[in-house]
């Protein structure tokens, strides 16, 4: 691949994942961003955890973790809870109202990618999910 051709194909996906994130960004109603989003995914579908675990899974530093985490109990979207037999253990749950928040991120993020897409036609569509799937097939196999 050509030098300028990489360049045009990094700007393009940066140009349009910039464009996106504002869009969301715009239509969310929670001040949050992807990785506090992220977290509220780990705890909805795996439920309560420990910052460490979820700095971990997610793959962000425990300073970061700590911050999101902060953030999520100050907006009342997850709560600390505190084991009654070792104090030092805290584990990260998510509340009602970060339930809510998640699925109001699903279905901002969903309606975001629909207009995303539908200037493509069926077989653009086609045509960049084999190139999708081509580029992922591509990462399992160098890290195996």
């Amino acid at each position: 691949m050509k030098q300028t051709s990489i360049f045009r194909l990094i700007h393009m996906i940066d140009q349009m994942n910039n464009a996106n994130i504002i869009r969301f960004t715009k239509e969310f109603p929670y001040p949050l961003g992807v990785s506090p989003i992220l977290v509220l995914s780990e705890l909805k579908h795996k439920g309560p955890q420990r910052q460490a675990e979820l700095a971990e899974t997610i793959g962000y530093t425990k300073g970061a973790m700590t911050s999101i985490a902060e953030k999520l109990v100050k907006l009342g979207l997850a709560e600390r809870l505190y084991d009654e037999n070792d104090r030092r253990t805290i584990r990260l749950q998510i509340t009602e109202e970060g339930k809510n928040a998640f699925n109001k991120a699903q279905d901002v993020g969903k309606d975001v990618f629909i207009q995303l897409f539908e200037v493509l036609n069926e077989e653009e569509i086609e045509q960049y999910l084999l190139i999708l799937e081509k580029l992922v097939q591509g990462i399992k196999d160098r890290n195996q």
